[in-house]
């Protein structure tokens, strides 16, 4: 008797570039929760020294990784990034295409042309990365490229509202970012800076703010870099880590004093967010970012800028006293520095930090969330009288 296969499961094609960061990490954590559920995932990405080790990472977790060379950047050659993905989409015939980023989200929109079920999920605005004529085109491409996007996903509310203020006609979905709350939980400060050979040199007792995040101009370590004179005056003997890696490295470095130390690049950011007294992120703009639901996860305070998706990560209780203007290098010095004069003040913050990632940031609420999703398009384009054609026309 000849057995019937399983059906492995509806198919999802994620498409991402960048490689690195919290886009990333966004990526893993749903190949992993949608690999435990059954589905059959597939990553279309840049491999190998363009995709640093996220491929790798994938492959491990059982994924089907595609080679798909692609830079940061549009440009002239974007036409034949287009073209590639095509072929990957031709090849792995998938129920839903998830875009992740501006520049997979321009390429896979192009490639697919909204004939596959297609989900884009911005990580932040492209448009508010660039100015001048280059914004403007940035702009013009997502108000024209939303519709052949079937769902939209923004990771908070404001982002969302950033888009519609600017004219996007999306079909929006929030799905607030999640972190591994196992993962990231807390543990004692001393005992893991011990661990830490960079800091074998400093005081075991000095007051330790960490910063997590790429080195560019989003992130805005420089801004931290203005404010870190007036801090250390008003607090002797602290020391900020900055931890990451990035094209601004080497102007952060000029700028930094003594008292500042970098990591360079480093796989795992956990045993830093464990170390520090108070964790810093002074972004420009975000969607939502993960260090600071991490830091939290991992029971410390967090001083974020109020930038889309910085409000709405804070629990109530945190905003009054952690959330700073973008770009305002004296008001952040002044809440770091009352931060690390009031350590019962971070014990109590770092405690509600922790409670409110657990009830509002597993990222297994997240993965349940964007499976609705799918499930939702994957219905609704398997009743379309065109679907047959274009899968015809696309996959021959």
């Amino acid at each position: 008797m000849q057995l019937i296969a399983p059906d492995p499961g509806p198919r999802v094609l994620h498409v991402t570039q960048p490689v690195d960061g919290g886009v990333a990490r966004v990526v893993t954590d749903l190949a992993r929760a949608q690999l435990a559920a059954g589905l059959h995932v597939t990553v279309a990405c840049p491999d190998g020294g363009d995709g640093g080790d996220l491929a790798a990472r994938l492959r491990a977790l059982g994924a089907d990784v595609r080679p798909w060379h692609a830079s940061r950047s549009p440009g002239p050659w974007l036409a034949g990034e287009v073209r590639r993905l095509r072929r990957v989409v031709r090849a792995v015939r998938p129920d839903v295409v998830h875009a992740h980023s501006a520049k997979a989200g321009l390429a896979a929109r192009l490639a697919v042309r909204g004939r596959v079920a297609t989900v884009f999920q911005p990580h932040a605005w492209s448009f508010e990365a660039v100015g001048g004529p280059t914004a403007a085109l940035a702009l013009k491409w997502e108000r024209s490229g939303a519709r052949w996007a079937a769902r939209v996903v923004c990771v908070s509310d404001a982002e969302r509202a950033t888009g519609e203020r600017a004219g996007i006609a999306g079909r929006w979905q929030v799905i607030p970012n999640g972190i591994d709350t196992e993962r990231f939980r807390p543990a004692q400060a001393d005992s893991v800076r011990a661990g830490l050979p960079l800091l074998a040199g400093v005081d075991p007792a000095a007051p330790l703010v960490v910063c997590v995040g790429r080195l560019c101009r989003q992130k805005g370590q420089d801004v931290l870099l203005r404010a870190w004179g007036e801090v250390t005056r008003r607090v002797p003997g602290a020391r900020l880590v900055l931890v990451g890696d990035g094209p601004e490295a080497g102007r952060l470095r000029e700028l930094a004093p003594d008292s500042v130390l970098f990591t360079g690049a480093v796989a795992d950011a956990v045993p830093w967010y464990r170390a520090a007294d108070l964790v810093v992120l002074p972004s420009r703009w975000e969607g939502m970012a993960l260090a600071p639901l991490e830091a939290m996860g991992c029971g410390r305070p967090v001083v974020v800028t109020d930038v889309d998706g910085g409000r709405e990560s804070l629990p109530a209780a945190l905003a009054p006293r952690c959330l700073v203007p973008a770009e305002n290098p004296a008001a952040l010095a002044r809440t770091v520095a009352e931060l690390l004069l009031d350590p019962p003040l971070r014990e109590s913050l770092g405690r509600l930090a922790r409670r409110h990632v657990l009830s509002a940031h597993d990222v297994r609420h997240s993965a349940e969330a964007v499976a609705g999703v799918y499930r939702e398009l994957i219905t609704a384009h398997a009743v379309r009288p065109v679907r047959a054609e274009y899968r015809e026309s696309i996959h021959s």
